[in-house]
């Protein structure tokens, strides 16, 4: 999806412009939401409809910022709501997925149904609405386990998880309204993302949790892999440095420190942190399948940095710090099962 030359300093100005987060209730989308409201922007939060009337972690959010925020609660894989929760939007950020590997194992027909059909259902609403931006959420996963580093936008894609094949689908979707139809995508590929919030099913808030919880052997699958981690304030910078960025139109963008780190040192560094004492154990029903592991994530952010002046802003030491902290308020610490396997 490559243009040609960018202008980096044309900027598209979202201070008039009607903002659609998906996804908006979960882990990036909640931290994109939070800092699209901290510069004063239009926002609409798409959330997922439940009985429980529960808005994710947009609940967490002080009344002062949550009264600023237009909610919609709907389901992504409805197009008829979808339809009518894009009415009147100029700019859309759409992160709603499921994106757990291990249940896209067993369930992979729920990810083809969210992260597939959601995303057409998003795109085609897109078009019809006359929408100027739309960014669409994929993953280092799709590139699977390197076959050359630092991975750039041209790596070939691998499927080697359900999960990984649906978004594989979804972005090529993407391209495809692109090029038929000239609706305004930009495909936005985050590295591995951590922070406050994240699901308890990954990594960090696994080891994180578990030692906070007074557990001295920390159950984790293969420590080997090495993965790229941006912290989620980044990733959200990114997210809207792009957004503002026409000459990203019709191209598909990594956001990674260009760092990595493998997963057994990682949990070393928080160790450190947390407590000394403890030490790692192997649990299998963590481990993935031999060829369905990616052995390593290193993502090139020289496109990035080339349209954008998004450079990331925390180390991984001050990530990781800042992610503890959160961790230590109990009231944060009580939301997650850490003595369970986390699907």
């Amino acid at each position: 999806m490559n243009k040609g030359q960018c202008k980096k300093n044309m900027k598209m100005n979202l201070k008039n412009k009607k903002i659609f987060v998906t996804g908006a209730d979960g882990f990036i989308g909640s931290h994109l939401t939070e800092e699209l409201i901290n510069r004063g922007h239009d926002v609409r939060a798409f959330v997922f409809y439940n009985s429980f009337n529960s808005w994710g972690w947009l609940d967490s959010f002080p009344k002062e910022t949550l009264d600023k925020i237009e909610v919609f609660a709907g389901d992504v894989r409805d197009p008829n709501g979808v339809r009518k929760a894009m009415q009147g939007i100029d700019v859309v950020f759409h992160l709603a997925a499921l994106i757990a590997i291990p249940f896209s194992y067993h369930s992979p027909d729920s990810y083809v149904d969210t992260n597939i059909k959601g995303t057409l259902n998003v795109l085609q609403a897109a078009r019809d609405s006359g929408c100027s931006r739309v960014l669409i959420t994929s993953t280092s996963e799709v590139y699977g386990t390197a076959q050359y580093v630092p991975i750039d936008e041209k790596h070939p894609f691998q499927g080697q998880s359900p999960y990984s094949a649906t978004k594989i689908g979804a972005d090529r979707l993407a391209e495809s309204f692109y090029r038929s139809f000239n609706t305004p995508v930009t495909i936005v590929r985050p590295f591995n993302t951590y922070g406050p919030r994240q699901s308890a099913r990954a990594v960090i808030p696994t080891i994180i949790t578990q030692l906070l919880n007074g557990k001295t052997e920390i159950k984790l699958g293969s420590i080997h892999p090495t993965r790229d981690f941006n912290f989620v304030k980044d990733t959200a910078a990114g997210f809207i440095a792009i957004a503002e960025t026409p000459a990203t139109i019709g191209e598909e963008i990594n956001i990674s420190s260009q760092k990595e780190i493998s997963v057994g040192q990682l949990a070393e560094e928080i160790i450190a942190q947390i407590n000394p004492k403890a030490k790692i154990i192997t649990d299998d029903i963590r481990l993935r399948p031999e060829k369905s592991e990616v052995e390593r994530l290193l993502g090139s952010n020289e496109k990035m940095r080339r349209f954008t002046n998004w450079e990331p802003q925390y180390t991984l030491k001050q990530g990781i710090g800042e992610t503890i902290k959160w961790f230590k308020n109990k009231e944060n610490l009580r939301q997650y099962k850490s003595d369970i396997y986390n699907v």
